[in-house]
């Protein structure tokens, strides 16, 4: 069954700067680019960091409306700085080159990871991008959000064999269809559990955006499994 990996999504065209680029630098490729964020490379090409437009809007950010005028961020933004990807914005205001504005360490990701492992890294981290890098730790590509998705748009002939293959139970007793990405099973199995694995065995192939669940069984034998608990 295939099990889509970041090598299969990722972009390997990558828009990165050395930690000695100018700020007007970064700002330049970020526009010219078309991202919002991208690495930044020591001299031997490892990913020490990420420099996003966020960093450099602290710049903006911090600057006084008028004399006197003592910006503190809301709280909102603060506990963001703090327990989220963007680190401390007053410092940053203060950055004159990629390094100065990085949020370091970068989170990164292998080519050989499971897509899923990259979407879980990324809702942990809060971040919308992974540098994708080598077992050295040198940059090879970079998969975002959109990169992820990627895999929602497998044709439905390809979906249908992996989860024929998932499931493996009785497929002469069981249909298998799939339009736009939802599988739809029906069919009469023997056992009660035989059709709650293949529900949940076609759930987790790549591609796939819901199951709709017909099948019926002939004996009910998770019913016949003891309660366990006490009076």
């Amino acid at each position: 069954m295939m099990r889509s990996t970041v090598q299969d999504v990722m972009t390997t065209d990558v828009a990165a700067v050395n930690q000695t680029a100018s700020f007007h630098t970064v700002a330049e490729l970020l526009i010219s680019k078309g991202v919002s964020g991208m690495p930044v490379l020591d001299d031997d090409n490892h990913v020490i960091g990420i420099v996003s437009e966020a960093d450099l809007l602290a710049k903006e950010e911090f600057k006084e409306r008028y004399y006197g005028d003592d910006y503190r961020p809301p709280l909102r933004a603060r506990i963001r700085h703090t327990a989220g990807s963007e680190g401390s914005g007053f410092r940053k205001s203060l950055g004159e080159t990629a390094g100065d504005l990085m949020t370091s360490p970068a989170h990164v990701t292998d080519a050989n990871a499971p897509v899923v492992t990259a979407a879980r890294l990324m809702d942990r981290y809060g971040v919308k991008r992974l540098p994708v890098v080598d077992p050295d730790g040198r940059l090879i590509g970079i998969v975002s959000r959109r990169d992820l998705i990627k895999v929602f748009l497998r044709p439905d002939r390809d979906i249908e064999q992996d989860v024929r293959e998932a499931v493996r139970t009785d497929l002469h007793s069981m249909d298998v269809t799939v339009a736009d990405g939802i599988v739809t099973l029906s069919g009469t199995l023997a056992e009660h559990s035989q059709a709650v694995t293949a529900g949940r065995l076609a759930e987790n192939v790549d591609g796939v955006v819901a199951v709709h669940d017909t099948l019926t069984w002939k004996h009910d034998d998770i019913a016949d499994l003891p309660v366990w608990g006490g009076a």
